[in-house]
């Protein structure tokens, strides 16, 4: 996978050796162990072990050797494959991100192939949003680990390689193109801030953290992603259009 720089240039994405062992995955087994040898085996062995920990302790909770204990392979193996930790959170969340990542811009290629002139601010966000949480909703417990992990990301980059937080950029400027098209007369500032809000609440579903259990009194559940989609859609289209519609003055520096 490429990932482009802010400078506009292509560069390989910051994974260790293990890429050059591993066949480029077919959509419908990417993130899966694939049986094609040992060292793909015990490679997809140690980044699901290493996705496990991550999603749960984050990256300073965790060593390379619970990494290679819980995938049963030794210690020496996950330094050889990903040289450090960094080189393993690296590949971990890379691991899954190019399907994340093409399959919500097909989402917007359909969506504004059929709706033409019609796109609507819950359009654009349901196009946004509705991958991702169906992909949590049915995904095995590996892409369960992942969109935690992911969620764990948004709120802490400090050891996320630039060039990874970076290659999502192009989708959001997909969805505010998409909303402003819905909404022609927002200034471009009041959308990327409804982005920020958007992004927190779609990371904070993700992360299943069970504390909308416990405040509703078990009327909510937080892993109830099918009740969860269509009402952030609504909450979320709905700030984009107050704010966005909003008579505000530009702010003074």
């Amino acid at each position: 996978m490429k990932i482009t720089r802010d400078n506009g240039k292509t560069a390989r994405s910051p994974v260790s050796r293990v890429t050059k062992l591993r066949p480029k995955p077919k959509r419908a087994t990417v993130g899966r162990p694939r049986k094609v040898d040992g060292s793909v085996i015990a490679a997809d062995r140690i980044l699901d072990a290493a996705e496990d920990l991550f999603s749960k302790r984050g990256f300073d909770g965790v060593t390379m050797r619970e990494v290679a204990i819980l995938a049963n392979v030794d210690a020496a193996l996950a330094h050889y494959y990903f040289a450090t930790k960094q080189g393993l959170f690296d590949a971990v969340l890379e691991r899954r991100a190019e399907l994340v990542f093409s399959e919500r811009m097909e989402a917007f290629d359909v969506y504004e192939a059929t709706q033409g002139d019609k796109v609507t601010v819950e359009g654009a966000v349901a196009t946004f949003v509705i991958p991702l949480l169906e992909r949590a909703r049915n995904g095995d417990i590996g892409w369960k680990n992942y969109f935690r992990l992911i969620a764990l990301v948004n709120n802490d980059a400090s050891h996320v390689a630039p060039s990874i937080m970076s290659y999502f950029d192009p989708l959001v400027h997909r969805l505010i193109t998409v909303v402003k098209r819905a909404l022609p007369d927002t200034r471009e500032e009041e959308l990327f801030w409804c982005f920020h809000f958007l992004t927190g609440a779609l990371t904070l579903a993700l992360s299943r953290t069970g504390r909308l259990d416990r405040v509703s009194g078990g009327l909510c559940r937080s892993d109830d992603l099918a009740s969860i989609e269509p009402r952030m859609v609504e909450y979320c289209a709905a700030g984009f259009r107050s704010v966005c519609t909003h008579d505000r003055k530009p702010a003074t520096k």
